[in-house]
């Protein structure tokens, strides 16, 4: 192999498809693209999954024409895709998709989450120890149920069922495989045994021979096939690649600020949670990656920039003009339902308006909201792994001083953000060398001297703040 051999990490995400081009040898950036994908708002969030790699195409060409010097041409050695988790990709018997694929933000199946519950002896605590999760609405298994139950049509057809990463995958080499970190999002593959859990797929349906309709699990760097000539790797979920592209190390801990929220860890134990708080995920190494997931992240302080008529930075402005506590006012933000706590018919709440409320302190209380959410599953998780080291911030939010600043007034640690802006692609390239190079995942992202970090210091004057703000939001919260 040629020592300036190229990679290609693709981030499926529910909004774009971004792709990065990097040397496998050093991690080098040469080239990067993104494509939109159809807009979904919960309750029911469903898209084509023809839309993923029409963007897809758009973004590798992108990427390639960026990197591409003096009129030559580009060749890509290795490629892995790393999609949205959980979700829901229906097949029939000639592999021709059955139905728009229902995403993780879809919470049509709440009912079915508690069905499922219901059925297994032990409930929660009984998925807890199967799976290493109790389902939510986000999780595939609920999914399966709620197409059992409404579209019987869809049901008899259905042969295959796959993951979006899964399908992405299944396009570029017409082989159906998955990865354990994807797998162990669908609440039915335990990253405990590495073994799909058929008792409880049973109890979806009995009579489907399951073990015929879900794709086989790779290894972290067992090739899945080829695409034109390119070595397509096992690709992984999106959280898991971004805890691969950041180069985490057990202890440190990662709180990522999309559309929607997520704090995970690296472990060298898998977890299992009966409260349904942490997930007990697999990592793309062949480690474990406990995550608490929230609904709601930035498209809250989008949306009180709308209401306000602010822009992002004149948000961000406002919020920093603000003291700690907002004033007294308190946001909880779960404006499309929330997935921890478990609420998927939830709506958001504002507690403290008064006549004298100004725009600065709502726009304080917006970031206050989403991020005491996002500590309430910090505290969960350090109840199952080690969550003494550095916090990372991650994710478009990243981006905003607000949100760095009120996180490190919150926690009274330092928040460190990498330059590294595009972390799920970044990972799912780290995947794809490693795989093309037969090297462990995680020593080639620690060979890779790419990205700078920025450290954001709690504030002094809000140090005696966080208890009181926290307490208003877990009062309000439990109300």
């Amino acid at each position: 192999m040629s020592s300036d051999a190229l990679v290609a990490g693709v981030d499926s995400s529910t909004q774009s498809t971004k792709v990065e081009l990097r040397k496998a040898d050093s991690g080098e950036l040469l080239g990067s693209g993104s494509a939109p994908h159809t807009e979904v708002v919960p309750p029911v969030a469903e898209q084509d999954p023809e839309v993923w790699l029409a963007a897809f195409h758009q973004a590798f060409a992108q990427a390639k024409h960026q990197a591409a010097q003096d009129g030559q041409s580009v060749e890509v050695s290795a490629i892995s895709v790393a999609g949205q988790q959980h979700g829901m990709v229906c097949l029939d018997a000639q592999d021709q998709v059955i139905r728009p694929a229902k995403l993780w933000c879809d919470t049509s199946s709440a009912f079915d989450a508690d069905w499922l519950l219901e059925q297994l002896p032990g409930g929660a605590s009984g998925f807890a120890q199967a799976c290493g999760s109790v389902p939510v609405a986000a999780f595939t298994i609920t999914k399966l149920s709620w197409l059992q139950r409404n579209e019987p049509d869809s049901w008899q057809r259905l042969s295959t069922v796959l993951l979006p990463h899964d399908w992405m995958t299944f396009a570029l080499t017409n082989n159906k495989v998955t990865d354990r970190g994807d797998a162990s999002g669908t609440g039915y593959w335990s990253p405990d045994t590495n073994e799909y859990c058929w008792d409880l797929l049973r109890l979806v349906d009995s009579s489907r021979d399951w073990e015929q309709m879900l794709p086989r699990v790779l290894g972290p760097i067992e090739p899945a096939g080829e695409w034109n000539e390119i070595l397509v790797a096992p690709g992984t979920g999106d959280n898991m690649a971004a805890a691969l592209g950041l180069g985490l190390e057990p202890g440190e801990v990662v709180i990522s600020l999309g559309t929607s929220g997520t704090v995970f860890c690296v472990s060298h134990h898998a977890s299992s949670d009966d409260s349904g708080a942490v997930a007990g995920f697999a990592d793309a190494t062949g480690k474990f990656l406990p995550l608490v997931c929230t609904q709601n992240a930035t498209k809250v302080t989008d949306t009180i920039a709308r209401l306000c008529g602010l822009d992002l930075a004149a948000l961000d402005s406002a919020a920093l003009a603000c003291p700690a506590g907002a004033g007294g006012l308190t946001l909880l933000p779960y404006l499309d339902g929330e997935r921890t706590p478990n609420r998927p018919t939830a709506t958001g709440q504002m507690n403290g308006l008064r006549t004298d409320t100004t725009v600065s302190q709502l726009a304080r209380a917006a970031f206050e909201g989403v991020l005491c959410g996002l500590l309430d599953g910090l505290d969960e998780l350090s109840k199952h792994a080690d969550t003494s080291g550095r916090i990372l911030l991650v994710g478009g939010g990243a981006h905003s001083l607000a949100y760095r600043q009120v996180l490190a007034d919150l926690t009274g640690r330092e928040i460190v953000t990498s330059t590294i802006d595009q972390a799920v692609a970044m990972g799912a390239c780290v995947q794809a060398a490693a795989t093309l190079l037969g090297r462990d995942p995680a020593e080639l992202r620690s060979d890779w001297l790419v990205g700078t970090e920025h450290i954001t210091l709690p504030d002094p004057a809000a140090a005696n703040k966080s208890e009181e703000i926290r307490s208003r939001y877990q009062q309000l919260r439990d109300s």
